[in-house]
C-alpha cells in the first residue's frame, strides 16, 4: 500500500520573531539575533514537533544609510553568519534539517561547494543551501560595486555557480574512501574527478578536498518567484519557497513551476513547494486578532515606509500619507525582488489604498493566517490537498511563542488527520523530505542508500 503523502515543515527564526516590532515584545529576548542559548532552544523546539528543517535567512551587509528607520527595524542588522551557527545546531541536534543563505553574486562557488558539504559532514546528512543571487544593494557596496548587477545577469551567474558547485560535490565517488592500511590507500584515486569547467563567469580546476557527503550533496533551497528564478528552480531545486497570498495564486505558483521540470529531466516529486506561512495564534480568533494589532500598533511608521519604499524600489518621502501613491512615483520595473514588486504594484492600482493604508498593512507577500489551532489546520489542509503546496515554511510573529504554540495545538492536529508524520523517516533531511538519492554524475551504478552517522 502507498503510504499517504504528509506535508514538509520548514521553520524561519528570525531572531525575536518575523514582525518588525517583534523586539518590543517583552516575551522575547532582545538579543536573539546573537543568542546561541536561543536558537538553540528554537531548534530543539522544532525537533521536537518533527519540522523538515530550520531555516536561517542571511543578507551579507548592514544598512549603512537612513538608521533612524533601521535602528527602530534591526533587520539583519545584529546576526550571525548561517554557517557557524548551524554548525553549532547541528551538534544540538540529530534529526532537524540545516539549511542556511549564501549568494551566488557575491561569493566564489569552491567557498560555498566547501562550506555546505563541511556542514553537511558535521550534521550527519542534514545540510541545505538556500541559493540567492541578493536583492539588496547594500550588499553590492559592501563588494565594491556602486549597484547590483541586472536581475538577468544575476540569475545567468547563478546557473553557472550552482553547476560549478553541483560538480565538486560530485569531485569523489561514494565509496571513494577506502581508508585500506593493508594496501596503504586512503582513497581509490580512480574514484576523485577532476573538475574542468570553463564559463563566461567562472573557470575552475580542480576538486573539492572533502568527500561526497552523508546524503550523496546537501538539499538545494530557492525561493525566486521570477521567470528566471523559477526556470532556475525547475533546473536545480530540491525545495522552493512560495509567498502567495491566495490559494489560487497558490495553485497557479505550484502547477507552473512543477510543469517547467520536464524539460530538465525532472519529475514533479522531485521538487517539494513549501508556501511561506506566518502563523499567529489563539484560544479564539478574536485572541490571535488581538495578538496581531497589539504587534501593529507598535511599528513605528518609519519602519513601515521603509519596509514599503524598499521592496517598491520608490522614494516614497514627502508623500501624504492619507493619500493614494502616485503614479509618477512607482518605477517602471524591478530589480530586486520581483514578484514583492509586482504585488505591490498591482495592490496600489486595483485598491487605491492611501499610503497610511498600505504600509500599515504591507506584509511582504507572505499570507498571516490568525486563529485557533483546528482553523489554521484547516487552512493548510485545503492548500495541501489542493494542488497548492507540498508543506508549508512557518513564519512566527515573536519567538519562541509563536512556536511553542504551533508544536503543542497545530502538530498534533495535523498527526491526528494523518498529515503529517509521527516521527522522522530517516537519519539525513533528503530523506525526510522524500528526496531520491542524487547519483553522483561519475558512478558507473547509482550509489546504495547510506545510513548517516550523526
Amino acid at each position: 500500500m502507498t503510504p499517504a503523502r504528509q506535508m514538509s515543515l520548514g521553520l524561519l527564526p528570525e531572531g525575536t520573531g518575523v514582525h518588525p516590532a517583534s523586539w518590543l515584545d517583552p516575551s522575547t529576548p532582545a538579543n536573539a539575533a546573537v543568542n546561541i542559548r536561543h536558537y538553540v532552544d528554537i531548534a530543539r523546539t522544532a525537533e521536537r514537533g518533527k519540522f523538515d528543517f530550520i531555516f536561517i535567512a542571511d543578507t551579507p551587509a548592514a544598512r549603512t544609510s537612513n538608521l533612524q528607520c533601521w535602528s527602530r527595524f534591526p533587520l539583519f542588522m545584529n546576526v550571525l553568519e548561517p554557517v557557524s551557527l548551524l554548525s553549532a545546531l547541528a551538534l544540538q541536534t540529530t534529526h532537524l534539517g540545516l539549511g542556511g543563505t549564501a549568494t551566488t553574486s557575491f561569493n566564489e562557488p569552491y567557498n560555498v561547494a566547501r562550506l555546505f558539504a563541511s556542514l553537511d559532514h558535521i550534521s550527519g546528512g542534514r545540510a541545505a543551501w538556500n541559493v540567492v543571487t541578493s536583492a539588496n544593494e547594500y550588499v553590492a557596496l559592501n563588494f565594491g560595486l556602486e549597484e547590483l548587477p541586472p536581475h538577468t545577469q544575476r540569475y545567468e551567474r547563478a546557473r553557472e555557480f550552482l553547476a560549478v558547485v553541483e560538480g565538486l560535490w560530485d569531485s569523489y565517488e561514494d565509496d571513494a574512501f577506502v581508508y585500506d592500511r593493508r594496501t596503504g590507500y586512503y582513497f581509490d584515486p580512480a574514484k576523485l574527478h577532476v573538475l574542468d569547467h570553463h564559463g563566461p563567469h567562472f573557470k575552475v580546476h580542480g576538486a573539492l578536498n572533502i568527500g561526497r557527503t552523508p546524503q550523496g550533496r546537501p538539499v538545494v533551497i530557492q525561493a525566486g518567484a521570477s521567470s528566471a528564478g523559477r526556470e532556475l528552480a525547475a533546473e536545480t531545486a530540491d525545495v522552493v519557497f512560495g509567498a502567495d497570498e491566495s490559494l489560487e495564486l497558490a495553485q497557479g505558483f505550484y502547477r507552473d513551476l512543477k510543469g517547467r521540470m520536464a524539460k530538465y529531466g525532472r519529475t514533479p516529486d522531485q521538487l517539494k513547494i513549501l508556501p511561506a506561512l506566518r502563523v499567529v495564534l489563539g484560544g479564539s480568533a478574536q485572541e490571535a486578532e488581538d495578538k496581531y494589532q497589539t504587534l501593529q500598533s507598535l511599528i513605528h511608521p518609519d519602519v513601515a515606509l521603509q519596509f514599503l519604499a524598499g521592496d517598491l524600489e520608490a522614494d516614497l518621502s514627502g508623500l501624504d500619507w492619507d493619500k493614494p501613491i502616485p503614479e509618477e512615483r512607482i518605477p517602471a520595473s524591478a530589480n530586486l525582488h520581483k514578484n514583492f514588486f509586482d504585488k505591490i504594484v498591482t495592490r496600489i492600482r486595483t485598491e487605491r489604498p492611501t499610503l497610511r493604508q498600505l504600509c500599515m498593512s504591507y506584509e511582504r507577500g507572505n499570507r498571516t493566517i490568525k486563529g485557533t489551532p483546528m482553523q489554521v489546520a484547516d487552512m493548510m489542509e485545503e492548500w495541501f490537498g489542493n494542488g497548492a503546496a507540498d508543506g508549508f515554511m512557518l513564519l512566527f510573529l515573536t519567538l519562541p511563542s509563536g512556536l511553542d504554540d504551533f508544536v503543542a495545538g497545530v502538530v498534533p492536529e495535523l498527526q491526528r488527520r494523518g498529515l503529517f508524520r509521527q516521527d522522522y523517516a530517516g537519519a539525513t533531511l533528503r530523506e525526510n523530505l522524500g528526496l531520491g538519492w542524487p547519483v553522483n554524475r561519475h558512478a558507473a551504478q547509482p550509489a546504495p542508500k547510506r545510513v548517516a552517522v550523526g
